[in-house]
Parts: C-alpha cells; sequence; structure tokens
C-alpha cells in the first residue's frame, strides 16, 4: 500500500508503534509545559497569599470583558479543532482544511483582542515600574508583573500554534493526511487544547478572584 509505505517512517515496524511514539513524545513535551507554567502559577499563588489585599485591589484593574471575549474565543476553537482531527480520521479533507483554517482564525482574534487589551493596560500605566498606577499600593506591580508575564507567555504559545496549525491546514490542502495517517494533526489538536486549558486556568486567577468582592 502506498500510503503505508510513505506514512510511516523507517525506524518503526508499524503504524501503530508510530502513533504511540508520536503521542508519547507530545505528552512528555506537554509535561515540561505543565511544569514551566506550574512554576509560575505556584509564585502566582504565593504572593497572593502574602499581599492578598495589594493582589485584590490589583485584580480589580484587569478588564474582564477583554478576558471573557477570548475565553469565549478558545473554547469555541477548541471544539473546531476538535472538530478537524474528528474531520481527518473519516477522509473529510475539505471539511479538515476548513476546521483547521477556523480554528487559525479564531486563535489570530484572540491576539487581536490580547493585543486590544494590552494597548488599554498600558494607557493605565499597568506595568510595574517608575509610572505605575498612582492608585494601586505597590505590591500590586508583583501582580501585574506576573499578568503580564503570564498572559503573553501564554499569547506566544498561541501564536506558535497558530503556524502549527496554519502548516497542518497546507499539508491537509495537499492531501497528505487520511483516516490512515493523520497523526500530525491529532498531535497539534492536543497542543491546541494545552494552551486552551491555561487560558481557563489564567482567566479566573486574573480577571475573577476578587472581581464582584466588597
Amino acid at each position: 500500500m502506498a500510503e503505508a509505505r510513505t506514512a510511516l517512517a523507517e525506524q518503526f515496524d508499524s503504524m501503530e508503534q508510530q502513533v504511540e511514539a508520536s503521542t508519547l513524545g507530545m505528552w512528555t513535551f506537554l509535561a515540561t509545559e505543565v511544569l514551566f507554567f506550574g512554576g509560575m502559577f505556584m509564585g502566582y499563588v504565593t504572593y497572593r497569599h502574602v499581599y492578598y489585599a495589594a493582589f485584590a485591589e490589583a485584580s480589580r484593574h484587569t478588564i474582564v470583558l477583554y478576558g471573557t471575549i477570548n475565553t469565549a474565543i478558545l473554547l469555541s476553537s477548541s471544539l473546531t479543532m476538535a472538530m478537524a482531527v474528528h474531520s481527518a480520521a473519516h477522509d473529510r479533507r475539505k471539511a479538515l482544511v476548513r476546521y483547521l483554517m477556523v480554528t487559525v482564525f479564531l486563535g489570530c482574534c484572540f491576539l487581536v483582542i490580547k493585543g486590544l487589551e494590552y494597548h488599554d493596560d498600558l494607557k493605565e500605566n499597568l506595568w510595574p515600574g517608575r509610572h505605575f498606577h498612582a492608585g494601586l499600593p505597590p505590591q500590586a506591580q508583583i501582580f501585574w508583573f506576573l499578568y503580564w508575564a503570564m498572559t503573553g507567555l501564554h499569547a506566544l504559545h498561541v501564536t506558535v500554534g497558530i503556524v502549527l496549525l496554519s502548516i497542518m491546514g497546507w499539508m491537509a490542502s495537499r492531501g497528505r493526511f487520511s483516516s490512515y495517517y493523520h497523526t500530525p494533526v491529532e498531535m497539534s489538536g492536543l497542543y491546541w487544547h494545552f494552551v486552551d486549558i491555561v487560558w481557563i486556568y489564567l482567566y479566573p486567577l486574573l480577571y475573577l478572584i476578587n472581581r464582584f468582592s466588597a
């Protein structure tokens, strides 16, 4: 079978073995990413405990509308990514390309919204440094340092995902995937879902905690 010869790498005995190796590799990579983000989350939790009042006040200055819109965008992109994987598994090339491109579009929308939010944050001097927002306590700068670091790193991962899914879309348009071989699409989907899950944790921590308390 020509498809089997071109899809199966020479170091593997079977397609099942290749898929298992790819899946293990991706989960190992994601585990390192969890450790990386986990350190930042732990720093956030620690400093929030030490400077609770300052963090509570600082978090009320995040723009919850932008955060909520971006949450809806990423949740929608997880659905379209899942549909892309489903389409690949059922030899639906046009649907696969369409769902991948919609996911890329949603990822770009996320970055645009985040850029608008960053612009408004800078206008309000919500950036650690000499000209930090005068109405906030000095310890609030720690919150905003973590905000910029965590959301910026997440945005970088979204950008990587957009590039990755764009490549998958190009490959799919050239008929590189089928029900027999679509492992790259599945692995890209795992990465994209990971990016979405990270945001699901960032959203309540940065935007919602203490937002509506007195």
